[in-house]
Formats: structure tokens, sequence, C-alpha cells
């Protein structure tokens, strides 16, 4: 019987990854009281996983349009040529390196990775497509799919039904 590669995540591990993508602003302290553990060694759990690189970095998520700044997101479909013996991955990483870029996944179906590029306006990420992603080699074809609006953002629901005031009524 063949063993599993996946690595077999403590309970504790998770429970502190599952607090910290919900807010990473939650202290050990939080987190020990929450699940029931020591604050050390919650505090001695988070320093392991990120020396690990299990836990790679701390963010917020920002509703740009709320600060009244103006970004352009685009879904790019990436058919490309596989290297041998490197697949994907050499290309993908290329791709990766790009400032621009904002997140790349290899994908299953009609075409092979998925890119996610932020710019300052269309002309600019058009730009980047046309002249740095698609002349690369062992790019065959792009497709690109500009965001229209963002509902929901790294779990976080951004433009939400507003709450109804009501007003005060004085005689």
């Amino acid at each position: 019987m063949r063993k599993s590669r996946a690595k077999v995540v403590p309970l504790l591990e998770e429970k502190i990854i599952s607090i910290l993508e919900k807010d990473s602003r939650t202290t050990p302290k939080q987190i020990a009281a929450m699940i029931g553990a020591p604050e050390k060694k919650v505090a001695e759990t988070i320093k392991r996983l990120e020396k690990a690189g299990a836990i790679i970095k701390y963010g917020i998520v920002a509703d740009r349009e709320k600060l009244g700044k103006e970004e352009i997101v685009a879904a790019i479909e990436v058919k490309l040529t596989p290297q041998r013996g490197k697949g994907f991955d050499e290309v993908a990483q290329r791709i990766a390196r790009f400032p621009e870029v904002k997140s790349v996944y290899l994908m299953s179906g009609a075409y092979d990775v998925l890119v996610f590029v932020e710019g300052k306006s269309l002309k600019e990420v058009s730009y980047f497509v046309a002249e740095k992603l698609a002349p690369l080699e062992n790019v065959t074809s792009t497709a690109t799919h500009f965001l229209l609006k963002k509902y929901k953002e790294a779990g976080a629901l951004l433009a939400g039904e507003e709450k109804a005031e009501r007003l005060v009524i004085a005689p």
C-alpha cells in the first residue's frame, strides 16, 4: 500500500492558520483564548510556521474603490507549450516574476495557466499582455478578461447590502 505524500497538519497548527487567515491581526493571546491552548505554545507555533514557510505573508483586504483608487484587474487565460522535462513550471515562474502579476495558477481545462494582473489603466494592462506576456517563448495564446466589479475578495464581502438607517423622530 502506498503512503500519501501529503503532509499531515496537526490540529493546533490548522486552527491557528484558520484564525490568522480570517484576521491576521489576531494576537497569540487572543488565539490561545479561542482554541484553549497556552499562549506561549501558540506564539511558538506561529514562529515555527513562519520559519518553515507555511505562513508566507500577512495582509489585509482593502476596498480600493472606497479609497478613490481606480485599478484595473484582468484575468488572463494563457495557453503554453510545455517544456521537455520541466512541464509548465519554468514558464509559469517566469510569468510570476513580473511586477504587474498578482497571482498565477496552473489550471485544468481549456487553458494551462490563469494569470491575474493589476494596472492603473486598460492601456497599461493591454501593454503588459501584448508586449511582455504574449511574446514569451512557449506562450501560444492568451485571452484577457477584465473584472468589472468585485463582490467578495479573499473571503471578505466588499459590496454588501447597505444597512437602512432609521431617522430619529423628534416631537
